[in-house]
């Protein structure tokens, strides 16, 4: 009402405004000026070594004040200021709110003013936040790894790690980058911890997740494939929870990013290249040692390369229920991605060799996608049904089906389970696991439009 009565008057409203989520170049409209006070309020606090942290405020306004003098700065740039310097010194500069911020799951640092960052899947340029030069992205990169006992210089130029939350770390630097330091964090999300969170989010369906949840128990071999940021990692973390809490697993990983909550868990991580080019340990190394870890389960987060023939082993050796991931386009690809990793690995064996391996061993493949809408979805759940003795076939059991884009540009499409009784069912029963019974009587095909509102029958 105040507002209609203002225009009705044609009184200007003289209210003080606010503006939300202001840039660093929105708030000072001399950019250089800001950088050369930030730049040196920084580099007077490191060369102060101040060791009274209590008094960190203090200081930091005491030399914004020095800095500042002789400038006329508005109480919203020298508070902006102040909270730049404090993020520099209590936190991970810049991007500190971005690594508070629950909404944002990716952040990508490509120069001191190219930001871009990950929300809901949607990959957006952030213009609130720029660094000084490539030496406060190297040094925010330093403080960020130094506590996980990593480091980064010429001599080190790439870094893979974890942040104490679960979050992944990549970060590497001249001379390996010729743009300059490039780091890329991915952003653990606590909220997608069970299958719940993957269901109420329209990832798969609850038909899929009892299935999925059967195959576990029933130690069947599974692989998720999909391409990068399609969340692997995170449905093979929802898969893991399924297994036995009386089972001993091992877990195998370049940077620890898997959390079971089972009881008798063993985490493996691999050791990158020292200084003198000594002591690395790789996957391979790891999953031959877990097989004289008596493992009850062996969970590998990736499989990329010469290892893949050593997972197959041990799958094909008595220890049922592995789990892995893989980068491929579909169930088909992974299949084809698993022969050439075997092939990288120089075992001499003929092609069909090896597709009889891979088709002993594997039972199940899970494809997940991020769509051109940013949501995840299980598209693909086959299983292996033999080998013709020159290619491995495939049979789809679960699939989602995509038929175009609604108006909001977001992908419109259905689940659906096939009017197909699956081999594994019969594995799986055998278990005594006789949850999905329902699923494959069959009057009709059935769908599933949408996993947020559809009850799962009983």
């Amino acid at each position: 009402m105040a507002k209609k009565w203002l225009e009705e008057f044609q009184i200007e409203d003289l209210s003080p405004k606010y503006e939300e989520n202001k840039s660093d170049y929105e708030v000072f409209e001399d950019k250089d000026l800001l950088d050369k006070f930030r730049n040196s309020i920084i580099q007077e606090l490191i060369d102060s070594e101040i060791r009274d942290t209590s008094k960190m405020n203090y200081y930091i306004n005491e030399e914004i004040d020095r800095i500042t003098d002789g400038y006329d700065l508005s109480s919203e740039e020298r508070n902006h200021l102040f909270n730049l310097i404090e993020n520099e010194v209590n936190g991970y500069g810049p991007i500190t709110e971005l690594l508070d911020d629950k909404n944002v799951t990716e952040i990508m640092i490509n120069s001191p003013n190219e930001i871009y960052i990950e929300v809901d899947g949607v990959l957006s340029r952030d213009y609130s936040v720029s660094f000084i030069n490539d030496d406060h992205i190297i040094r925010t990169i330093q403080r960020i790894i130094q506590p996980l006992g990593r480091t980064i210089d010429s001599a080190n130029p790439m870094v893979d790690s974890r942040l104490p939350d679960g979050s992944r770390i990549n970060a590497i630097i001249p001379p390996l980058s010729v743009k300059g330091p490039v780091v890329t964090i991915r952003k653990f999300k606590e909220d997608i911890d069970s299958i719940d969170s993957l269901i109420g989010n329209g990832t798969l369906t609850p038909y899929m997740a009892r299935f999925l949840d059967a195959c576990v128990k029933a130690k069947l071999n599974i692989v998720v494939c999909g391409g990068t940021g399609s969340g692997k990692t995170t449905l093979l973390n929802v898969l893991s929870s399924f297994a036995s809490n009386e089972e001993r697993i091992i877990t195998i990983e370049d940077a620890v990013e898997l959390r079971l909550n089972q009881e008798h868990v063993i985490s493996l991580e691999t050791k990158n290249v020292s200084y003198d080019q000594n002591g690395e340990v790789t996957i391979r190394d790891l999953v031959r040692n877990s097989l004289r870890m008596r493992p009850d389960r062996i969970i590998v987060g990736e499989v990329r390369g010469k290892e893949a023939f050593d997972m197959l082993q041990a799958m094909n050796t008595g220890h049922d229920g592995s789990l892995t991931t893989l980068h491929a386009n579909g169930c088909r690809d992974a299949l084809n991605r698993l022969e050439t990793m075997i092939l990288m690995g120089e075992i001499e064996l003929p092609i069909k060799a090896i597709r009889g391996y891979i088709e002993s061993a594997i039972d199940i493949i899970v494809n997940i996608e991020r769509l051109s809408d940013g949501k995840r979805k299980v598209t693909s759940i086959s299983e292996v049904v033999g080998f013709d003795g020159e290619k491995i076939e495939l049979k789809e059991i679960f699939s989602f089906i995509k038929h175009g884009l609604t108006e909001n540009r977001e992908v419109n499409g259905e689940f659906m389970l096939h009017e197909y009784v699956p081999l594994v069912y019969e594995k799986i029963k055998s278990r005594g696991i006789l949850d999905i019974d329902d699923m494959f009587i069959f009057t009709k095909p059935k769908k599933e439009k949408s996993s947020k509102s559809k009850k799962d029958k009983k």
